[in-house]
């Protein structure tokens, strides 16, 4: 009975510590990054990133974004991904296509885009860098178009269709995408 206490213990142990440590700071705002809350995090879809079963032709560094599933794979090789949970495009404003990486950027300044600025008067015109902005941590460019794979400063809306196209992530895991994606990497919507 005491062993089984100490075994269960020593996992609740390890598991705090796996979600508690963050690695340092490579960006002065990174210090700033916001988790879900804590009923999101019990409650809502599943959101660990997590290395699956992924048998594809595409090759290694390929981004495959299913809209459908609410996930993003990162294609690794030897039939593995790793997968990540996502928030896409609402109803009239999800896409498919083929696109590449063409740029990416540490806290982003955001422009809102004349179409979205019409939808909603209200928004800034310009709004730079930081936590409170909705472009996240990390900012991975699509192209030249409109869209982006981004990190999210509401964390709660990941799983859902929320956005005006582009394509959400947690912070943590658009950093973790951020680091490993290399520019001119395909990126796969469908």
């Amino acid at each position: 009975m005491s062993l089984r206490f100490l075994a269960g213990g020593a996992c609740v142990v390890a598991l705090l510590a796996s979600v508690c440590v963050t690695p340092a700071a490579a960006h002065p705002y990174d210090q700033y990054i916001r988790g879900r809350s804590f009923f999101g995090a019990m409650f809502g879809p599943s959101i660990a990133r997590m290395v699956v079963s992924y048998p594809t032709n595409q090759k290694t560094g390929t981004i495959v974004i299913s809209t459908a599933q609410r996930r993003l794979y990162l294609v690794l090789g030897n039939g593995q991904a790793l997968s990540y949970a996502i928030a896409v495009g609402a109803a009239g404003y999800a896409w498919s296509g083929v696109n590449q990486v063409t740029d990416k950027r540490e806290w982003p300044d955001w422009t809102p885009p004349g179409e979205m600025l019409q939808r909603r008067p209200d928004l800034p015109r310009h709004m730079a860098g930081g936590p409170d902005n909705p472009m996240g941590a990390r900012a991975i460019y699509l192209g030249s178009s409109l869209y982006r794979i981004h990190g999210s400063n509401d964390p709660d809306k990941i799983g859902q269709a929320v956005s005006s196209g582009c394509i959400r992530l947690t912070n943590q895991d658009v950093i973790d995408l951020y680091n490993r994606v290399q520019i001119g990497a395909t990126v796969i919507v469908q």
